[in-house]
């Protein structure tokens, strides 16, 4: 008896002791994954290193309470912490080799274009520290004043140009100095031009001599007419957000930073967003965010990754089998970008970028810029352009020209074959809008991208208006000792109908998607974030990218996303917007004629 009651104390003593250790276990199991969330949680995670993310990096941790982590699906700007052997990304001249290379590029295409002769077209985006302003042709345009104005009446209140203004200047120091449009401190270096090339002295002579004005500076008072550009270029090197905003700030104990990471979900609870879940090395994590994530993906990535968690078109999501977090229906719709096309003229001296391009001409630029950055390498080339009115009766400028004295072929990938220079046109304010949507719920799938182009009556006449302006200019006198015959589109293409034909077969993307989560009021179904940048109808998330854009705007997207960034990262901190009023700008006399 004696015996069998101490076998079932000891068994009881046991099962108490089991059932103990169990919950210990439990306990030290759920406090080591507490304090494992603890040590990966911040007070902010950003997805994407790119023109927005890096700023916003560098602005969220001035505060040293403030904790942030930067997720970068690409790889450093730097390789051994040197910008010389990363030469491809940081020598201006050296922009094509990136706008090539899947190692910091996304690489996307868009699905076959109907209403350009069925092409598919190649869509380059930045996957590396830096994002696009690491691979882009570095012209600094920040659009006009009426495109902001013009986001205001679309719903994205408080962001007109009185309050956009303040935030490009913040953003920039200018090598000529501050006045009442342009920076005088701010971490992104811009300058002009400084090969004084005769092509594009001839091509602004050419612009006047066709009765367009001389602009000193497109970002300023006048947008309209020609003139020089301005660049993100310091010292001869590509001058990056990166650069500007995330190596200042990356030695900071509050930044953390990691590359190769494809972040592939955000975490919810419920409708709060609390952190993303991502990869690397192969290996799955998750990183927490104590008050925000902020999606800085980009046109393509942020949407993508708001479709991937849960965000967006219902029945899209469900089809795919994706839980919904959140209806808006807008995420992915109202895909815009610029078009363009290369008009070519063959030169008669020898002076275009076309001996640059040859082997031993390549290495000794290279040796010099590697030496000093001085020297061809030092631009990207694209020194001149302007903007214009495709027709009476335009309030402002609708039309872009950039000036090469090169040929381009194929985004750069076919190399020059001759002595020539060109123009890279297009209309700025399309009507032709496209959308995006999930191919599968694989985040390393491309998206479906249909951008839609030349589907409008009133796209394909601003084209041929493009092709007939620059041709204008391009037979003024001032090129007389230097014009050969026309390249592309050619002597034999001079009907209209012809001139559509050579767009459908030629024209292609200017690289600035975007609008794909717009900003607008709680009231527009088409909405995805509100003014204060917030992704509607859920907590904790922000959108803070080129992708939040109502529309359009005027011009490249370098400069303006740079902007919203900055803009957005005072309403972060709480703190009122800045506010310039009353700054003058520019209007024609008469809108009775083109020019």
């Amino acid at each position: 008896m004696h015996k069998v009651t101490g076998t079932l104390f000891k068994a009881h003593i046991l099962k108490n002791i089991l059932v103990i250790n169990k919950q210990q276990f439990k306990i030290s199991r759920r406090s080591s994954q507490l304090s494992s969330e603890k040590a990966n949680s911040y007070n902010y995670v950003i997805v994407g290193a790119g023109s927005a993310g890096c700023v916003l990096a560098n602005r969220l941790t001035e505060d040293p309470l403030s904790t942030v982590l930067l997720l970068e699906a690409g790889p450093k700007d730097t390789l051994l912490g040197s910008k010389r052997l990363m030469w491809k990304i940081h020598m201006p001249a050296a922009l094509t080799y990136n706008l090539c290379d899947d190692k910091y590029n996304w690489y996307y295409h868009t699905t076959s274009q109907k209403h350009m002769d069925n092409r598919i077209m190649y869509w380059p985006r930045g996957r590396v520290w830096g994002g696009s302003s690491s691979l882009n042709a570095m012209v600094y345009i920040r659009g006009h004043a009426e495109d902001y104005n013009r986001w205001s009446r679309e719903g994205a209140i408080g962001w007109d140009y009185e309050h956009c203004l303040p935030y490009f200047k913040k953003a920039q120091t200018h090598e000529l100095g501050p006045d009442q449009y342009r920076g005088g401190n701010g971490p992104l270096y811009v300058s002009r031009g400084k090969t004084n090339h005769p092509l594009h002295h001839a091509f602004l002579e050419a612009t006047q001599q066709a009765g367009y004005p001389f602009t000193d500076d497109m970002n300023g008072y006048q947008q309209e007419g020609f003139g020089w550009m301005d660049m993100t270029v310091h010292q001869g090197q590509r001058w990056s957000t990166a650069s500007a905003y995330l190596h200042p700030a990356i030695s900071r104990p509050n930044l953390s930073v990691a590359e190769k990471t494809l972040v592939t979900k955000i975490l919810f609870q419920g409708t709060k967003a609390i952190g993303v879940e991502y990869v690397k090395n192969g290996q799955r994590k998750k990183a927490f965010a104590s008050k925000e994530v902020i999606l800085s993906g980009g046109a393509i990535n942020s949407p993508q990754l708001l479709m991937l968690s849960g965000i967006g078109n219902a029945d899209d999501l469900k089809k795919l089998g994706i839980p919904v977090v959140c209806h808006l229906p807008g995420v992915g719709q109202n895909l815009q970008d610029h078009l363009e096309v290369y008009v070519q003229q063959k030169c008669t001296k020898p002076i275009t970028l076309y001996n640059a391009q040859k082997p031993v001409n390549m290495v000794r630029i290279g040796l010099e810029w590697l030496w000093k950055f001085t020297g061809e390498g030092a631009t990207a080339h694209l020194e001149s352009g302007g903007f214009i009115r495709s027709e009476p009766g335009v309030p402002h400028p609708d039309i872009q020209f950039h000036f090469l004295p090169s040929q381009v072929i194929d985004h750069g990938r076919v190399a020059s074959t001759m002595e020539a220079y060109q123009v890279h046109v297009g209309p700025m304010r399309s009507t032709s809008v496209g959308w995006l949507k999930l191919k599968s719920t694989d985040p390393n799938d491309h998206p479906i991208i249909e951008p839609n182009y030349m589907s409008t009556e009133r796209d394909i006449w601003e084209f041929r208006q493009c092709v007939k302006l620059t041709r204008e200019i391009f037979a003024q006198k001032a090129f007389e000792k230097f014009r050969g015959p026309e390249i592309q589109p050619g002597n034999h293409v001079q009907s209209d109908k012809e001139i559509d034909a050579f767009i459908r077969q030629k024209a292609d993307s200017a690289y600035h998607p975007s609008c794909t989560c717009k900003m607008g009021q709680l009231s527009d179904s088409t909405a995805v974030v509100d003014p204060q940048t917030k992704v509607i109808g859920v907590e904790n998330l922000r959108v803070v990218d080129a992708s939040i854009m109502p529309s359009v705007v005027s011009g490249n997207l370098n400069a303006p996303t740079i902007m919203i960034a900055e803009k957005a990262a005072d309403i972060i901190k709480g703190l009122p917007s800045l506010q310039e009023k009353s700054v003058p700008v520019y209007k024609p006399k008469t809108l009775d004629t083109q020019r």
